[in-house]
């Protein structure tokens, strides 16, 4: 009897290290990559050397990649592409290099954020129920492909920076019934296909304490299930700086993990592309923050397409230089 119940705490003790020891995420969303490779962009490193964008990220720490899938997207270089093929083939490309995959569902034909969720053109007349099959179905055949590929995927997003639901209006946080099918739809989907893959729902504003307990209060009074909370983080969008909304994120994510019994994770983030040593410190204690949170339960935090130079993006908050170079910016993710 002893011996056994030494054996028991031998196990329970290995199992208890090996959790403790996953490694911390640490990466970007990169699904303008192959996009911006089309146009002819060229990457380069700080020697001047040119150099494969995802193998940049990696020199400076990141291990983990989040691509976005649309339903029946355009061909759009900003705000198309990303369809099921596409995202297939920049998994495979990214697992080789030693990533880690998070796919993130936006169930549209373009962007879904919180000023807008729209529908699939191809989705826009269907009844509840067959629109919430359809949501199951794409999330089915998307999963299924990625298997396919031997594409392990560690994370899915079922939704994108939801705060006020999705599918709108049938998925609106005004019918919140139906968006709790909506979300079970979605998880149900990825499990089918593998079921340790850990299923995010996904809100903006992180240091936003009330919008998330409003949130997630309701979808425990509808039986929502997912494994982790998402957060995204942008000081520059509440027009702040980061010292002044990190504790309130810190606060948010221990808050989270308390009161749902929930892991977390910053699935967002990202300065100002000008202000390097800002965008750096802010990476800094995002990352500390994450890090701080007991029991491993906050799992990493990812950039929004650092690589995404504005130049060709237009967008202001990515983290590369007019040079094609990184910006020291991201050596936050080192190490």
């Amino acid at each position: 009897m002893k011996k056994i119940q030494v054996l028991l705490l031998v196990v329970t003790m290995q199992l208890s290290f090996a959790q403790n020891n996953v490694e911390f995420s640490k990466g970007a969303d990169v699904t303008w990559l192959p996009q911006m490779e089309a146009t002819g962009y060229q990457f380069y490193d700080t020697d001047g050397s040119k150099k494969d964008g995802l193998q940049l990220l990696k020199d400076r720490g990141m291990n983990t990649v989040r691509l976005r899938v649309f339903v029946n997207p355009s061909d759009d270089p900003r705000s198309g592409h990303c369809s099921k093929e596409e995202t297939v083939a920049l998994a495979q490309r990214a697992q080789k290099m030693g990533f880690r995959i998070m796919i993130n569902f936006h169930y549209s034909d373009s962007w879904a954020d919180p000023g807008k969720q729209n529908k699939p053109a191809a989705w826009k007349d269907l009844p509840f129920e067959k629109l919430a099959q359809e949501v199951y179905n794409h999330t089915f055949d998307v999963m299924t492909a990625l298997k396919k590929a031997k594409v392990k995927t560690e994370w899915v997003q079922v939704g994108n920076e939801i705060p006020g639901g999705m599918l709108w209006p049938e998925g609106s946080t005004d019918n919140w019934n139906q968006l709790g099918i909506l979300l079970n739809k979605g998880y149900d989907a990825v499990k089918a296909v593998d079921k340790s893959i850990k299923v995010i729902v996904h809100l903006d504003e992180g240091d936003n304490i009330e919008k998330f307990r409003t949130f997630f209060d309701n979808a425990k009074a509808q039986n929502v299930k997912y494994d982790v909370i998402g957060l995204s983080y942008y000081p520059f969008w509440v027009k702040k700086d980061y010292t002044e909304t990190i504790a309130n994120l810190e606060f948010n994510l221990n808050d989270l993990v308390t009161r749902y019994n929930t892991e977390v994770m910053v699935v967002e983030v990202g300065g100002e592309y000008d202000k390097v040593e800002n965008t750096k410190e802010l990476l800094e204690a995002t990352i500390k923050a994450v890090k701080n949170v007991p029991n491993n339960k906050g799992l990493g935090i990812l950039y929004w397409e650092p690589q995404g130079e504005k130049s060709w993006s237009g967008y202001s908050l990515s983290a590369w230089l007019e040079n094609g170079q990184p910006s020291p910016a991201l050596d936050a993710f080192k190490d």
